[in-house]
């Protein structure tokens, strides 16, 4: 009994922080996405293909903060039925690799709008647009559906019981209801879904993000030397002083992106398989709660972080924002009127 409270107690401590990480990232990933999907919407203008692919991003960044409190919950250990644990650890797994594929063709559009400028509207991205946006959002499914077309290891599941991996003795403690078991990542996902779905998916990811990243830095800087060169005879120091600010600010700008965002996802998914891998202790799976609610929310702020900078969205945001103030306002005004002739 004392063991069955001791765990009890543990999972309670897990759930809290679990929740007080997540709540707040996964409200304010919540909130800027609506703004930035609405303004888009409501703004006729941006009715285009580069827009539209930023939209998928938007929505599937908004599916990433709902499912965000959930994901930490992928590595501990719950009393759920087979079908259940599928479902809460297959769902959250496809949103997650659809936000992925979702930023990966953001940035190849705009990599090669960068690259080939006078020929963007020839793309065959911008041509046959519903292409690729059913590709990132088809792909995933497919991929994160693997188990539960049997790729899974369901017979873990059935021999294991409800309790921590870490104390075998306290088996005879557990309690679950007729037919629950031990719901884990490994009753869901074989070791090699898992390093196929790493490796071979979010590695790859991950790194082309980089590749294109670092070569539209390098074509930036190249046509600011020509544009410095051709302009030598009529600018002045300080407007080429200037312009060599701003390249500096953007490259300490997509830096620090790394630094805050991607740099500890890369951390949370590499150090991760280390002990998602192997029987975790509390103190494991306490850091296993924390890298994955930093890393996973800190890569959901990256598509936030690419709207605010642009001022194409943010200048509706202001405009959507400026409305609703103004109706709030007249909303008071009339109640106050009421209440006045009320009183009256």
């Amino acid at each position: 009994m004392a063991m069955a409270m001791q765990n009890s107690s543990e999972s309670d401590v897990e759930a809290q922080l679990i929740y007080a990480l997540t709540l707040p990232i996964s409200c304010t990933i919540i909130l800027i996405n609506l703004l930035i999907i609405l303004a888009i919407i409501c703004s006729p203008r941006l009715h285009h293909s580069q827009n539209f692919f930023f939209l998928s991003l938007l929505v599937a960044d908004l599916c990433t903060g709902v499912a965000l409190p959930f994901i930490p919950w992928m590595g501990l250990n719950r009393p759920l039925s087979f079908p259940s644990c599928l479902l809460v650890h297959v769902f959250p797994n496809f949103l997650f690799l659809a936000f992925l594929f979702n930023l990966v063709l953001v940035h190849y559009e705009r990599y090669r709008s960068i690259v080939s400028p006078l020929r963007r509207r020839q793309l065959w991205l911008h041509l046959r647009f519903a292409l690729p946006l059913l590709a990132v959002w088809t792909l995933p499914l497919l991929f994160a559906l693997m188990p539960a077309f049997g790729w899974n290891n369901r017979a873990v599941h059935d021999r294991s019981g409800c309790c921590p991996e870490t104390n075998s003795t306290a088996h005879s403690n557990c309690m679950a209801l007729p037919g629950e078991h031990c719901c884990t990542y490994r009753s869901v996902f074989p070791n090699a879904f898992i390093y196929l779905e790493v490796y071979g998916l979010l590695a790859p990811a991950i790194l082309s993000i980089a590749v294109m990243t670092c070569r539209v830095l390098w074509i930036t800087r190249a046509q600011l030397r020509d544009i410095q060169r051709l302009q030598r005879a009529v600018a002045t120091r300080e407007y080429r002083r200037r312009m060599d600010m701003r390249y500096a600010c953007c490259v300490a700008a997509v830096s620090l992106t790394f630094l805050a965002c991607w740099l500890p996802y890369i951390v949370c998914t590499h150090v991760g398989m280390e002990f998602l891998l192997r029987r975790a202790g509390p103190s494991d799976r306490t850091a296993h709660i924390v890298l994955s609610c930093v890393g996973v929310g800190g890569i959901a702020v990256v598509p936030l972080l690419l709207g605010l900078a642009n001022r194409e969205y943010t200048d509706p945001v202001k405009k959507l924002l400026h409305k609703l103030w103004q109706r709030c306002g007249k909303t008071r005004v009339q109640m106050d009127t009421s209440l006045q002739i009320c009183h009256s």
